[in-house]
């Protein structure tokens, strides 16, 4: 989902729940965790009692409904329209305590990246790739981007658009910005933007309240459109009169190659980059991720790609960049950098590249991050985790090897009681466990 400006401990589009999307509509680092917290979400609703959020204290909503419809016809909404949406509404406070969420677990970057490039979603892209190969080639033809960082993009965001009206993890998007336009005084000029561009979305017939379904913080559809996004970024791919983010994927697809072309700056016939090998006694300032050279530059300083192939495009210009203290180094280019502009998290943007990767047929990265001595899991082994942990009462939300918030719970309150770390992370160390324990 394209970033959204909200202060938050979290930070890093991390999709934790079971087939749910990678967040809440908030662009912040372990921040995708927002769904399904019930700890954190009774915290909030505690600290929204308290008068966590003054405004509500000082303006009844009644109140701020009305005089916000002067500013709403100001930027191009109907009267006609915000009488018929606003006044059938109440604000969905709800979303105070999950904008206020912390993650339940900290996660490491190995494991944030096995979580995301899972098996699940190297299966089920592949298969996607083949399903929607034709509107794929014509997305490559139109605006020049990658098809299979587009597929990987939409299996992170949406779990290529499984969840996408799921009232587990999905809410009424009107109501919930409404309740930040008028609760929410640190982003209240956001919010109140992007209240009116969702209602301009309805007053131009893309969409009706009921039909504009998302997270807390507005994001929709298969790649988590914000409505500004949608508004001004979105494509009427398949030429049916209205652009929408739901339904059928090609104008969500296109809308969002279109967001990567535009906003992002992608540059057509670049890689994102690779994963190299670093001679010793490069110096710290070669090292600090800002200096831009081409890989032919980079290989005679003794930067090599980790799978001994040569660089395919010498001429091209990147960045080196070491996540992780003695893990893997990456060159990166502009490609990386238009991913990064849809969500500004290193490991997010990491994700989605490797996740192409691997939908494309690539291998696993060469070199390990520190503390990641376990491949990922398969499906196969994910799915007896689940199973093993729902046969001992610990709910998983199900058994289809995708790992969310659900399943980390699960994982995590397992790990409590049997003296494990309780990282929420569903590997082999607690798949081995597990099978002890049986």
């Amino acid at each position: 989902m394209p970033p959204v400006p909200v202060p938050s401990a979290l930070a890093d589009r991390s999709p934790a729940t079971d087939g749910a999307p990678s967040d809440a509509g908030t662009s912040l680092p372990t921040r995708r965790r927002l769904f399904g917290l019930a700890g954190a979400l009774a915290a909030g609703l505690i600290g929204l009692a308290a008068g966590a959020t003054p405004l509500l204290a000082r303006e009844s909503f009644e109140s701020w409904r009305a005089g916000f419809k002067a500013h709403a016809v100001r930027r191009g909404v109907s009267a006609e329209t915000y009488d018929r949406v606003m006044d059938a509404i109440e604000p969905d406070t709800r979303v105070f305590a999950l904008q206020r969420a912390q993650p339940e677990f900290q996660e490491a970057l190995w494991q944030y990246l096995n979580r995301r490039v899972s098996d699940w979603r190297i299966v089920t892209g592949r298969q996607r790739a083949r399903e929607e190969a034709a509107l794929l080639g014509r997305l490559e033809r139109d605006y020049g981007v990658d098809p299979y960082l587009l597929v990987a993009l939409w299996g992170v965001e949406s779990s290529f658009g499984e969840v996408i009206d799921n009232p587990k993890y999905m809410r009424p998007v009107i109501p919930a910005l409404a309740a930040l336009a008028w609760g929410e005084p640190r982003r209240r000029r956001y919010w109140e933007q992007e209240l009116t561009n969702a209602l301009r979305i309805v007053d131009r017939g893309w969409a009706s309240p009921d039909e504009m379904i998302g997270s807390w913080a507005g994001a929709m559809g298969h790649t988590q459109w914000m409505p500004e996004v949608w508004l001004n970024v979105g494509v009427d791919y398949d030429h049916d009169g209205r652009i929408s983010p739901f339904g059928r994927p090609d104008d969500a697809l296109a809308g969002t190659a279109r967001y990567l072309l535009k906003r992002g700056k992608y540059r057509a016939g670049e890689a994102w980059g690779c994963e190299v090998r670093l001679p010793g006694g490069l110096s710290r300032s070669h090292m600090n991720g800002r200096a831009w050279r081409t890989y032919a530059e980079w290989a005679s300083l003794g930067v090599l790609r980790a799978d001994g192939a040569p660089f395919r495009h010498p001429s091209h210009r990147v960045r080196l960049r070491r996540p992780v203290s003695g893990g893997p180094a990456f060159l990166t280019g502009r490609n990386f950098e238009a991913v990064h502009s849809y969500n500004p998290a290193f490991s997010y943007a990491l994700a989605i590249a490797h996740l192409s990767d691997r939908i494309r047929g690539g291998d696993p990265f060469v070199q390990n991050f520190p503390g990641a001595e376990e491949r990922t899991p398969t499906l196969a082994e994910i799915q007896e985790i689940q199973r093993r942990l729902t046969k001992l009462g610990f709910d998983t939300g199900g058994t289809d090897g995708r790992v969310g918030s659900t399943t980390m719970r699960a994982v995590g309150a397992y790990q409590r009681k049997v003296g494990m770390k309780p990282d929420g992370y569903a590997g082999l160390e607690l798949l081995a466990r597990l099978r002890r324990g049986s």
